[in-house]
């Protein structure tokens, strides 16, 4: 079995991983940023300012106090949370207010009833039923029939219905949207620290699988060790060398099981090599052969494929790079060439890490890794695993 690809296939996105969007957006606007929205209403405003909206000596107090309540209901809807019954009661006395002034004065007054309708769609919540519809549509139609009842045109007055309607319904949904990012988020959040705690059981659990019962039986051969020690030396020698067999056993057990932690498996790395390479602008081109490998080679070779590829992103400078995996007979081949500089070293130099840590993985494993550079040109990574069906 041979798969083939060479660069990015139609289709492909090339523009590297998709941006978090939710996690840059914040929760909302804030009340400061909804107030500079009641200026719809600023018409109502000059009307009083200027002496249309007679008697003056009324209209005035009722502005004043229509101003401060829509302000202040609206205050209370964002931070005590859309339904509150505060907010909710001066939404009402609000709306009150506006009504009085739009029949009494005339409707020139009818400015305001967007900036009612602005409020609703802060204050009313969103439950079981879409209540800011049920609430800013009825709103509308009654502001716009009370304009068309006190002199207000045909067209005045389906202004007035659609301007009120549009201005809550934008409210309404811009804030449920925040609100359904920040829920988004939480539940984000929620997962990961659940995530992060089933792993830790995991791995818990798996070191107790792994070295509980091998711990035991040393124990036990060495309580028998020391006490044939002094009576029968060869009997106690043969304990020594199971002790011993044991732990390299228990050793390259847990190699495999960390090793399962940090990698994903080769093809997992070789899809992820893939899509960094061409993200920095190299050319992939993965060749591989014969049948699936073991659970142990297969980590391992992931985890190199991830270093190689490192190494050739940071330092080659490389135009193209070529990695193939091969199964022949008992034993597994990978190599990663580029035709960059021909760098010396993997990435990074620190223990457990780069050339260090993929050499002591590798010869943990009984394998073989050679380095350097290419004939031709560029630099050669290659490892040889042998494979083993099973560990026991």
């Amino acid at each position: 079995m041979q798969q083939e690809r060479q660069g990015p296939e139609a289709g492909d996105d090339v523009t590297g991983p998709a941006t978090d969007i939710a996690s840059h957006i914040d929760d909302g606007p804030g009340p400061y940023g909804m107030y500079p929205w009641l200026l719809v209403g600023y018409s109502a405003f000059s009307s009083v300012l200027h002496g249309q909206a007679r008697p003056v000596w009324a209209s005035g107090p009722l502005l004043t106090i229509y101003i401060l309540l829509i302000v202040t209901a609206i205050w209370y809807g964002f931070r005590r949370g859309p339904g509150d019954r505060r907010a909710v009661v001066l939404l009402v006395a609000a709306g009150v207010d506006a009504f009085t002034m739009i029949g009494w004065f005339g409707h020139g007054m009818s400015s305001l009833t967007p900036t009612l309708a602005l409020a609703c769609g802060v204050v009313i919540p969103w439950g079981r039923r879409p209540w800011p519809v049920l609430v800013i549509g009825p709103l509308a139609v009654a502001a716009a029939l009370l304009a068309w009842a006190r002199g207000a045109s045909s067209g005045d007055a389906f202004g007035v219905w659609y301007g009120s309607l549009l201005s809550g319904f934008i409210v309404a949904t811009m804030l449920r949207l925040f609100a359904a990012i920040r829920e988004l988020r939480d539940t984000r959040e929620e997962l990961a620290r659940t995530a992060v705690s089933e792993e830790r059981l995991r791995f818990a659990r798996d070191l107790h699988d792994l070295l509980g019962h091998t711990l035991s039986v040393m124990v036990v051969k060495a309580q028998a060790v020391r006490k044939l020690a002094d009576r029968d030396a060869g009997l106690a020698a043969e304990q020594a060398a199971d002790i011993e067999e044991i732990g390299r056993d228990a050793l390259r057990q847990v190699r495999l099981a960390v090793t399962g932690y940090r990698g994903r498996g080769l093809d997992a790395e070789i899809d992820g090599a893939r899509t960094a390479l061409r993200d920095a602008g190299i050319t992939a081109l993965v060749r591989m052969e014969g049948t699936p490998l073991p659970t142990e080679a297969d980590a391992l070779l992931g985890w190199a494929v991830r270093e190689g590829v490192t190494n050739v992103i940071r330092h080659s400078g490389a135009a193209n790079c070529e990695i193939s995996v091969a199964r022949r007979d008992d034993a597994a081949v990978l190599s990663v060439r580029d035709d960059g500089r021909g760098g010396t070293v993997l990435s990074g130099g620190s223990e457990g890490n780069g050339l260090r840590g993929l050499v002591e993985r590798i010869g943990g494993a009984e394998g073989r890794l050679e380095a350097g550079p290419a004939d031709g040109g560029g630099y050669l990574l290659t490892i040889t695993l042998p494979l083993k069906e099973t560990v026991s």
